[in-house]
């Protein structure tokens, strides 16, 4: 199973161009985008406990550090870059909504990868999606509130409807009844994946007949800000004096967006050009960090490092 999962840019991409050459199908799934991320917030929630929410407070400097870099880098670098490249009012508000999501739950498997601190990408991911609720609308606000109408009540309430209840739902679920699911635990990554490999070719086939003129300007945006963000967590983690595991860590978390909400945030509230970055963000950053990951992770072995816990 983990092996399929490990797979989630060839599925992505198989059925992006699927979607791309066949687009009515997939299209006529448009009203199935939220109660799919509403199953990887569910997901997510599974694989947490109680302990998880109490345990953010046992290291909340780092926590807060790492939220702080996130909400305030990702959604300015999103900002810059689409002025930077002249993008469409559609797309631009597609960056900022990608730049003011929490940290995806990617973020914690490439995290092992990349021989980080998966406990704190645990924390980070948990604390940085309880932020949201309130940042994501306030941050899209601020930063498009001159190019497109913000509905900041409406998206609050979807917000609270996508996640939190989700979450919420899956952690009492788990918390609960944590022997009887060990085994049906596992299927959940997996399932996680398929919704977002689904959400993906949705939006293309949304926006196949757009893709032409806006798919490489977008491409080309989407890999700067997540390239920027990877950057900037670790770089300023590191001007910190935080090690590089933590730093690792951090780099990831603020790189590797919850895209999929910035997506069905976009269609619903916005237009489906808008929900593009998110779709191809999904893509790319689980590209780069896979990659990013590889390279520490040899980077270590060839130094005789070993994992931090």
């Amino acid at each position: 199973m983990q092996r399929l999962i490990n797979l989630f840019p060839l599925w992505a991409v198989t059925l992006a161009l699927l979607a791309y050459v066949r687009p009515q199908p997939f299209a006529e799934l448009k009203d199935g985008i939220i109660p799919l991320l509403a199953m990887v917030m569910f997901s997510m929630g599974m694989t947490l406990s109680w302990r998880d929410f109490a345990a953010v407070l046992t290291r909340p400097l780092i926590i807060v550090i790492a939220a702080s870099i996130q909400f305030g880098c990702m959604p300015l670098f999103a900002w810059l870059i689409s002025h930077a490249l002249a993008l469409p009012p559609e797309l631009m508000t597609g960056m900022v909504l990608v730049g003011a999501s929490a940290g995806g739950t990617a973020s914690n498997v490439v995290c092992y990868l990349a021989n980080g601190n998966v406990a704190l990408s645990v924390l980070m991911t948990t604390f940085s999606t309880l932020c949201a609720l309130i940042m994501m609308p306030l941050l899209s606000w601020l930063y498009l509130n001159q190019v497109v109408t913000v509905p900041v009540v409406d998206m609050l309430r979807s917000i609270l409807l996508i996640v939190l209840l989700p979450v919420l739902s899956g952690t009492l679920i788990n918390s609960f009844f944590d022997r009887r699911l060990s085994r049906m635990r596992k299927i959940f990554p997996l399932l996680s994946s398929l919704s977002i490999v689904v959400v993906i070719a949705i939006i293309i086939g949304l926006n196949q007949h757009q893709l032409s003129g806006v798919a490489l300007p977008a491409l080309a945006a989407v890999c700067l800000h997540n390239l920027s963000g990877l950057a900037c967590g670790y770089w300023l983690a590191r001007l910190l004096n935080y090690d590089r595991h933590i730093a690792r860590t951090v780099a990831i978390e603020v790189g590797m967006q919850n895209s999929g909400l910035s997506v069905a945030l976009a269609v619903q509230y916005f237009s489906a050009l808008a929900a593009l970055p998110g779709a191809l963000f999904s893509i790319w950053h689980n590209v780069s960090g896979s990659m990013l990951a590889y390279y520490w992770r040899y980077k270590d072995k060839n130094n005789g490092h070993s994992r931090p816990y």
